[in-house]
Parts: C-alpha cells; sequence; structure tokens
C-alpha cells in the first residue's frame, strides 16, 4: 500500500459504493484511514448516536470534508439513547464548512435555535426536514436568511410551521429550484402566492395537504385578489405534483395549471374542483408533457363544495392526446373502487390518448370502464411496454388472453382484480413473451398459476383488503 499512487487510491476506494465495506477498508492500514477521511463527502447516521452530540462531533472530525448528512431517526425509542438536540446541529454547523445537503428526519428534538444556527452554512442548498414537530415558521426564516443558496427546500408534516415570512423572503432570493410542503396543516394553497419572483426558476413543486385539514386554511380576500393580479411565471417548472389541493377557477393553484410551458410530469391527486377546461388548458400551454398522473374523486366521494359536482371527463383526456405529442407515461385512477364515476372516462378518451400518442406505461386503478372489448382495443397500443390493471374488475380472462398479442409489453401488474383467473395467463405460460409479470391480491389467481408465465415473477396474496 506504500508504494501504490494517491490517484489510484482514490480511485480503488470511490469503487466501493456500501459504506459497511468502506469502513472496513479504511480500517486496514492507516493511509487508507486518511484517505477515506478525505474522500467522504456523505454520511447518514441516526439512532446509532450515542451519545448524540459527542458522537456527531467524533464524526465530523474524522470527516472532515462532508458535504451531504442525513439524521434520521425513524424508529427511535428512549432506550436507544437522547435524540440529537440544537446542540448538536450547533455543533454540525461549526464543523462542516463544506455542508451542502442536510436531511433532519425524525428528530423530535430540534427547535428553532438549533435551526438558526445552521444559518451559518453559507454553502447550504438543500434542506429536507420530515416530522419535525417543534420547528416553526421562525426557525425556517432565521435559516433562509443566512442560508442565500437554498435552491431545495422540503418540509414534510411540520405542524407547527405557521408564518411563511420564510417564503416571501425566499420569493425575494430567486434562489428556489425545488419546493416540497406536504402535510404541514397551517400552510394552505393561498400562501404560495408570496414565493413572487421565485415562481420563474421553480423546477419542481410537491405541495400535499392533509385531508383531514382541507378545508381549515381559507383565502383571504387579500391572497384571492393576489393571485389574481399577479402573474405567475413557470416557465422553468418541470415538475409539478398537487395532492388533496382546492382547485379553484381564478385563485390558489389554479392559476398555475395553464401557465408551465415546460412542464413535463404532473401529478393531480385529489385535487377537489378540477375542471375540464383545467386540463384543456393545460394540454395546450404545455406541450412538453410525458408524465402524467391523475387520481379523481368518485361522484359519491366528492365532498358538497357546489352545487353541481364537478369532475373529468373525455374531453380532458382527448386534449391531452391532440397536443402533448411526447406524452408516454399515463396513469388513471379513481378513489372510491365501489361506487364508480358513470359519467368520467370512457373508452373512448383512452383510446384517443394511445392511438394518438406514443404511450410506452399504462396504469389504470378503479376504471370501470375498461372491459375485456377495451383489452381488445389495447392491442392497438403499438408503444405500450407496460401495463398495470388495480381493481378492474371488468376485466375478465378473455380479456386478459389478449396480453399475449401486444406487441411491445414486457411488464404486467395486476392487482386486486376479481374477474381474472389462472386460465387468463395460461396463454402467457412458456410464451417468453414477458420480461416481468406482477400479480398482488388477486383472489382467484394462484402462485402456480402464474409460474413461467415470464422471465420473473412476483406474487402476493393478501386478501384482507375484501374484508376492511
Amino acid at each position: 500500500m506504500d508504494y501504490l499512487p494517491d490517484q489510484l487510491l482514490w480511485e480503488i476506494l470511490d469503487r466501493i459504493k456500501k459504506t459497511a465495506d468502506r469502513n472496513s477498508v479504511s480500517l486496514t492500514c492507516k493511509r487508507l484511514h486518511k484517505v477515506d477521511s478525505e474522500q467522504r463527502k456523505f454520511i447518514r447516521v441516526g439512532c446509532g448516536l450515542d451519545p448524540a452530540t459527542e458522537s456527531l462531533a467524533s464524526v465530523c472530525n474524522r470527516f472532515p470534508y462532508l458535504e451531504r448528512v442525513e439524521i434520521i431517526y425513524s424508529g427511535w425509542m428512549s432506550k436507544l439513547g437522547k435524540q440529537l438536540d440544537d446542540q448538536g446541529l450547533r455543533v454540525l454547523s461549526s464543523n462542516c464548512s463544506l455542508l451542502k445537503d442536510l436531511t433532519l428526519s425524525y428528530c423530535t428534538f430540534i427547535t428553532d435555535a438549533g435551526l438558526s444556527s445552521l444559518a451559518s452554512c453559507s454553502k447550504l442548498s438543500a434542506l429536507k426536514l420530515n416530522f419535525a414537530p417543534r420547528v416553526t415558521g421562525c426557525g425556517i426564516l432565521s435559516l433562509v436568511m443566512g442560508c442565500k443558496k437554498l435552491a431545495v427546500l422540503h418540509l414534510v408534516r411540520c405542524l407547527n410551521i405557521s408564518s411563511v415570512e420564510w417564503l416571501e423572503y425566499l420569493g425575494k432570493l430567486e434562489t428556489l429550484e425545488d419546493l416540497c410542503i406536504k402535510n404541514c396543516r397551517a400552510i394552505g394553497e393561498g400562501d404560495l402566492i408570496k414565493l413572487g419572483p421565485s415562481w420563474r426558476k421553480l423546477k419542481q413543486l410537491q405541495f400535499e395537504v392533509d385531508a383531514n385539514y382541507r378545508y381549515m386554511k381559507f383565502y383571504d380576500r387579500l391572497a384571492i385578489d393576489r393571485w389574481q393580479k399577479q402573474w405567475i411565471p413557470c416557465s422553468s417548472m418541470l415538475e409539478l405534483s398537487l395532492v388533496n389541493c382546492i382547485i379553484s377557477p381564478g385563485r390558489g393553484l389554479a392559476c398555475v395549471l395553464g401557465k408551465c410551458s415546460n412542464l413535463e410530469k404532473i401529478h393531480l391527486d385529489m385535487c377537489v374542483g378540477l375542471r375540464d377546461a383545467d386540463i384543456v388548458c393545460l394540454a395546450h400551454k404545455s406541450k412538453n408533457l410525458r408524465c402524467i398522473s391523475l387520481r379523481v374523486p368518485s361522484d359519491f366521494s366528492l365532498p358538497l363544495l357546489m352545487n353541481n359536482p364537478l369532475r373529468l371527463t373525455d374531453e380532458s383526456l382527448k386534449a391531452l392526446a391532440e397536443n402533448c405529442s411526447q406524452l408516454d407515461s399515463v396513469r388513471l385512477s379513481f378513489s372510491d373502487g365501489e361506487f364508480p364515476s358513470l359519467s368520467s372516462f370512457t373508452l373512448d378518451g383512452i383510446l384517443a390518448l394511445i392511438q394518438m400518442c406514443p404511450i410506452r406505461e399504462l396504469a389504470l386503478d378503479h376504471v370501470y370502464s375498461v372491459n375485456d372489448f377495451g383489452m381488445e382495443a389495447l392491442r392497438s397500443a403499438k408503444h405500450l411496454e407496460i401495463l398495470e390493471l388495480v381493481g378492474c374488475q371488468e376485466v375478465t380472462d378473455e380479456g386478459l388472453q389478449l396480453v399475449g398479442q401486444f406487441l411491445q409489453l414486457r411488464v404486467l401488474r395486476l392487482s386486486k382484480c376479481l374477474g381474472v383467473t389462472d386460465d387468463g395467463l395460461k396463454p402467457l405460460v412458456g410464451a417468453c413473451k414477458l420480461e416481468m409479470l406482477v400479480v398482488e391480491d388477486c383472489p382467484q389467481i394462484s402462485e402456480r398459476g402464474v409460474q413461467g408465465a415470464a422471465k420473473s415473477v412476483n406474487f402476493r396474496q393478501d386478501l384482507s383488503w375484501m374484508y376492511s
């Protein structure tokens, strides 16, 4: 080892990806130990960090060039020792001058004081907080005022972040590119208007409202006026995910749909109030759209927010088919399988998509309009490689047997489909047609029935969903 050049040692260690293996190799000699200390840029610690502050200080001294740190306390119990607290974050900020990316997950002892100490990490560009119940908006504001290069901010289940002055400050910095806010009860859709100029640079937005608190934060008149009067530039937006949001004409996130000219991926999950007009506008503006996922309420689960229930129809699918020529991944899902929407997506709309767009991946979840006739029609999908059917009870063995005639199909996933049996898979057995077959919770398909139906087979049977 003493005669190997440094460059070769660096290359050897660089090819060892598993942390446990790197730790073992670094103990073989002092030279490898030194090189590993200089090369290590990332660590993940958590419940095994005991005593927490002292152990973290030791880790930081051992690896002085850390750029990415994850501190995860998932599954923590008091018998595992005290969690990392504010003092630990002060140690981290004072010893990791190169820190760029920090994740704090289930760190329940962290408060605003500890988060404020990270303001001295001038290179910090990504912060992800998952369940930090003691952190408030004041702590986030203190951090963003010091970390002026912050481009990625993820807040998940941070229940006490109520004030949103930090959003306005981030908006003025115009550095934010990736914003994720999930189940932060006190932050509403209307608050996002405070991002202001930062909308121009934002590339990814994930916003998820806790369904149990969907209606607790109302729009004030001022917020509505700001959404309507302010031009929201979203030309940089590539990915948009909205879950449990209220889409209402002329306010909130409805102002964003239809302005994302470079959007490539969109996920709309249980967004109440979403109309055909919104999807049509999106389709005309987002010509580069490649992936869309729609999960909509059925007629019977739709809250009574207005006199006439709103739902999406084939008009939306046909607009996507006519305007989004690069669309290759589509997922359509209904929230309530027991009471399907009878006046929503039909086979005509789905066929328009697969005939006019190069659909490579298609997932249908509780879409009752797809039956054996629909399976026969899907044979015209020239590009279809991946098909997923979830709760499609109208599909029987007759329709399933047609899968062998799909030209490009490589992967088939079946879940909670009551109408298919082992007989439906028989044409696939020994045909070497599929690369992968996944069958989950289909009561009439046995483990023996899937054997030999694909090069790789995954089978799981848990029928508790039928009785819950």
